[in-house]
């Protein structure tokens, strides 16, 4: 890791009761250009906290000795926090159990550390958080005399409702740092290009933004997607194949769908996201790649913890920043910006001379619900725009009946066309479950994977 220059070093504020343990960060952090103040109480740290500002703060759980219940480390993440809460706080714990980590990370501890502490891990954890930490200040510093330009920038995610101002603020705030962001919400609510507008934010926006998504990768081909793998590793490695994190490196790799992994293979990327090292399938080489993670998923992560399906230490690995993305039933401001967005998109692609939406068409799109959010209004565009016989899109090409799925005249669509219209009509008679739509439609889930991507879905 790069040290950092003495001009304006990064903070680091260590608090722990052990005296070792504190020379030992202190020559460590100092070595790699950080400004360290290190106390050995939560009294003291509160003190200096109060006095100036850390770009990090390391705490032990525990000060009074023979006591292993982290009460003392979790009462003073509380009263950090009660001090400023965008506080970056990193816990440290000697247990081989994470439960109080745990409970330090739900009062808002952005990690955790192990002890003992593996030299490089610690260093990457605090580059992140410290990287966080300065994005947040900055994002706020600047936030009144960069208003127009981050309306500008807000204009090429089509969004001006005030449901989704957070999300915009937090995309402007956290997309220059590194930090993991896990975006949620229901299908078709543009986790995507959040993601890709995160990235275009970052230091790595002239490098690769490569997507992949989880939930179409079969247990057989998962390692090989993400790690690659080497010739003759399997019977259809004809030739080395480098995977999605090399791909990747340098850049940002967004992985859609992440609840649906099973749970073998969630122990494999979280080794991954806890070192940066891997294998292509095949070699006992050791790679690493230096990769951003954005994720997505309309899947509750939290209740699949509960339910024993997710790991709970990758889901906090995953979501050191959280973007939930409203639907588009609380977006009425957005539907028509958006509509005419994907009408100007669509009329040139099938060259259809189109004026525009009449009047009541607006008034049935705002007064429609979307149940299939920003995706099934663009689909609702794109097929009106092949089904209008006139100069401007009515309400009878748009037929956006509440409880009805739209209907379309077979005899003027070509196979893809009516392949497309079936699948987005079972995905929104099935709430946008993509599982229960592939059973429907009687394919298997990859199958079905396959012909979304192909279709353009």
């Amino acid at each position: 890791m790069a040290k950092h220059p003495s001009s304006n070093p990064p903070s680091i504020l260590v608090a722990d009761d052990q005296d070792d343990v504190l020379k030992s960060l202190r020559l460590l952090l100092k070595g790699e250009g950080y400004d360290v103040v290190c106390v050995d109480s939560p009294d003291k740290a509160l003190r200096r906290f109060k006095k100036r500002s850390f770009d990090v703060i390391l705490i032990d759980l525990n000060y009074t000795r023979d006591t292993t219940s982290g009460q003392e480390g979790l009462d003073l993440i509380r009263d950090l926090l009660a001090c400023d809460s965008t506080a970056t706080v990193v816990v440290m714990t000697a247990w081989a159990t994470i439960d109080v980590a745990v409970e330090a990370m739900q009062l808002g501890a952005r990690d955790f550390v192990q002890k003992p502490w593996d030299n490089a891990r610690l260093l990457t954890i605090v580059s992140t958080q410290v990287a966080l930490s300065r994005a947040l200040r900055k994002g706020d510093r600047l936030e009144n005399e960069n208003r127009l330009l981050r309306e500008q920038r807000k204009s090429s995610l089509l969004a001006k409702s005030r449901a989704m101002q957070p999300v915009l603020d937090m995309i402007d705030r956290v997309g220059p740092s590194d930090a993991n962001v896990l975006i949620t919400g229901d299908n078709g609510t543009g986790k995507g290009v959040v993601a890709q507008a995160l990235h275009r934010r970052s230091d790595r926006a002239d490098r690769p933004f490569i997507t992949v998504n989880m939930g179409g990768l079969s247990v057989g081909v998962f390692e090989s997607e993400l790690f690659g793998h080497v010739k003759g590793a399997f019977t259809d490695a004809k030739a080395d194949r480098a995977g999605r994190f090399e791909l990747a490196d340098g850049g940002t790799l967004f992985m859609d769908e992440i609840g649906n992994i099973p749970m073998e293979q969630q122990n494999k990327l979280l080794r991954l996201l806890e070192t940066g090292e891997f294998e292509r399938v095949g070699s006992s080489r050791t790679l690493r790649s230096d990769v951003r993670i954005l994720t997505a998923t309309n899947s509750d992560l939290d209740a699949a913890v509960e339910a024993g399906s997710f790991r709970q230490d990758l889901l906090y690995r995953l979501n050191t920043i959280h973007i939930h993305l409203p639907p588009m039933r609380e977006r009425g401001e957005d539907i028509l910006l958006l509509a005419k967005f994907f009408l100007e998109r669509h009329r040139a692609k099938y060259r259809k001379r189109l004026s525009g939406f009449s009047p009541a068409a607006v008034k049935v799109m705002q007064e429609y619900d979307w149940p299939g959010n920003v995706r099934e209004l663009d689909h609702a565009v794109e097929r009106s725009v092949l089904l209008a016989r006139g100069s401007e899109i009515k309400p009878e090409d748009l037929n956006l009946q509440p409880g009805r799925s739209p209907s379309a005249n077979l005899d003027d669509m070509s196979l893809d066309d009516v392949e497309k219209y079936l699948i987005q009509r079972t995905l929104t008679r099935h709430g946008g479950n993509a599982t229960r739509t592939a059973e429907a439609l009687g394919l298997s889930r990859s199958a079905f994977y396959r012909r979304l991507q192909r279709l353009g879905l």
